[in-house]
């Protein structure tokens, strides 16, 4: 039998409340974070496919030398996340029942948020690239910064302010 001193509260965090041990939290952060992965993934997956076919449509020889190395920043930012989203996965099945998943854990979150950062950096560069085709001057450079900025409030900094709160307890059913 479980020593209940080893239950831990999720703070009502994904399970309303229920003490979890400290195995069921790692395991329930584990899938959460993989699951997470397998939403952001595709869009990689899109990207990196968009990116890969460009140099052979016709205009790609159209580029300056800038907006050639932006792509190319673009396309080994894209490469980049691939690798650190696929990584959790890859370190999960490696190390499959080897004790490791708190750190495993740990690492996997940081691969996450370092894939995330390079999607971002990835998305801008080939927006400043497309932008530079359509509207050559500052334009591209404003829309580039607005989209760093945004994706740098939206997905790292709004996080920060977060603060924790009670699920609340469900209702049963009027009946």
């Amino acid at each position: 039998m479980q020593d209940e001193s080893a239950k831990v509260s999720d703070g009502g965090a994904g399970r309303g409340g229920d003490e979890e041990s400290p195995t069921e939290r790692a395991n329930r952060e584990l899938i959460e974070l993989l699951n997470e992965l397998r939403v952001a993934l595709p869009g990689v997956q899109v990207l990196f496919a968009f990116l890969l076919v460009v140099p052979f449509s016709e205009r790609f020889g159209d580029l300056d030398a800038g907006d050639r190395r932006v792509y190319f920043a673009a396309v080994l930012a894209t490469v980049a996340a691939t690798i650190c989203l696929i990584a959790p996965s890859a370190h999960h099945r490696l190390r499959f029942r080897s004790g490791v998943k708190e750190q495993l854990l740990r690492v996997a979150n940081v691969f996450a948020i370092v894939g995330l950062a390079l999607v971002a950096f990835a998305v801008t560069a080939v927006t400043y690239v497309i932008t530079d085709e359509i509207y050559p001057g500052t334009i591209p450079r404003v829309v580039a910064a607005v989209l760093a900025g945004s994706f740098a409030i939206v997905w790292f900094v709004l996080p920060v302010f977060y603060r924790p709160t009670k699920t609340p307890e469900s209702s049963p059913p009027d009946g």
